[in-house]
Order: C-alpha cells, then structure tokens, then sequence
C-alpha cells in the first residue's frame, strides 16, 4: 500500500484549515471500497479523518474535494446542493462528429443492476443545432427521473477521437458518461459502454470553483498526466 504521507505530499493541489484537495489518479476509488486504493480508507489507516464533499468515479482522475473537520463538511456539500461549485471535465471520446458546442438535456434513471441509464427509449432521443433532448411523453416515468444537463466544448478532434471540455451543471451519478454514450460518442476505455477497455476511461476532473470558510472563491486544477493526454491519438486503436 503507498502510504499517505506519500500521496497526501504528491497529490496536495490545495489545503487550509477545512478542506483538503487531492489530484486522484484513474484506478482509485474516493471511498467505500476496502482496499489498498481507497483514498478515505488509506487516510484513516494513518490517523487522519476525512470527509469527502463529492465524488467521482474510480475510472476518473483529477480534482476531488476533502473536508478535514466534519463542521466544514457540512458547508462544503450545501455547496454542492446548490449548485454553486463549478465543475470541469475533459472528456476523450473515441468517435469524432461531435459539433464546437453542445448541450445534453437527457433525464437520467437507474435500471436493471442499479445502472444509470436515459429516461427513455434510445430512438426517442433527437439533436437540433446542438442539444439533445427527448419529447416529454418519451420519458418513461415508471422509475423515479432525474432531470440532468451537461454541456461541452469541442477543444481537439483526430481521426482518433475528440477532446471536450465538459460541464456537468447537474452532478449525477455517471451522468458525463451515460449522457456521452447515448448520443453516440461514449468515452474511450468506459467499462460502463466497453467490454474488457484496453485504456484507462477518458475522463479527468480539470477544474473546480468553490468557495472557502474565509469566503473567497477557489479555483483549483489538475493538469492530466501523460496517460490521459495519449488517449486522443490512441483511441482508435
């Protein structure tokens, strides 16, 4: 197991008094996994506390938020509830057609083996200048409907696949990935959409705004490694 110490002092991208924020890598879960990479865990095991404000998926890296005391937890995730955290991703398709800009307004629900999935019968899904959308009376209500929205930005596109710059202004589970897939441009290496991926997934956590105990507005990023910045030109391999 690599100790804290170790990656609290290589993956520190910004600390005070209430919050810690740590650069994840791909492959580490932020908690609720018992083993050797489960950030929470590996912290505790040393003696510190954590509590983390969100999360993102084990397959993705980047900017994750800690609180350190559970008093500043609390403030943390309100923030997140109100949505005044501002999230960015980049995203590594491995397909190219996507346009400069775009807008996915596809409610999400779970399925079968708690799988997020659209709301609604793939075919019902229409594009018109860049937003994605399903009629209201496609959406199948007989599960519990998550409006969801995210919008992106075309950076780079190969032959090999398309680099996007991607908001998730609602914070879903695996909303980035599913809403991605099923308009037909799923994420490189996505286990959720890839039998056995080749790749690491294609998603990073760039960038986040939030708003410290002393009231300023944070902006903290993670610069993605060689790994992720590789994808773009092996994608199609």
């Amino acid at each position: 197991m690599t100790p804290w110490s170790e990656i609290r002092g290589a993956r520190t991208l910004y600390e005070d008094d209430g919050a810690l924020v740590l650069d994840k890598p791909a492959g580490w879960s932020v908690m609720g996994e018992r083993h050797d990479t489960d950030l929470v865990r590996i912290a505790a095991d040393d003696g510190e506390k954590l509590w983390p404000a969100h999360r993102i998926d084990k397959v993705t890296s980047g900017v994750v938020l800690f609180a350190k005391a559970l008093a500043a937890h609390g403030d943390l995730t309100r923030q997140f509830a109100r949505h005044t955290v501002e999230k960015t991703y980049l995203a590594v398709t491995a397909t190219t057609g996507l346009p400069a800009e775009g807008r996915i307004e596809l409610p999400l629900s779970v399925g079968r083996k708690n799988r997020v999935r659209i709301a609604a019968a793939r075919e019902a899904i229409g594009e018109r200048d860049g937003v994605w959308t399903v009629p209201e009376d496609a959406v199948d209500t007989s599960r519990d409907v998550y409006p969801s929205t995210t919008t992106f930005t075309r950076l780079d596109a190969t032959p090999a696949g398309t680099l996007l710059e991607v908001h998730p202004l609602t914070g879903r589970r695996h909303q980035i990935r599913v809403h991605l897939a099923w308009i037909g441009h799923a994420l490189v290496g996505d286990p959720l959409f890839e039998k056995n991926p080749t790749t690491r997934t294609g998603l990073h956590a760039h960038r986040l705004t939030f708003d410290t105990a002393d009231g300023a507005r944070r902006i903290v990023t993670a610069e993605p490694d060689d790994e992720f910045r590789a994808l773009l030109s092996s994608s199609a391999t």
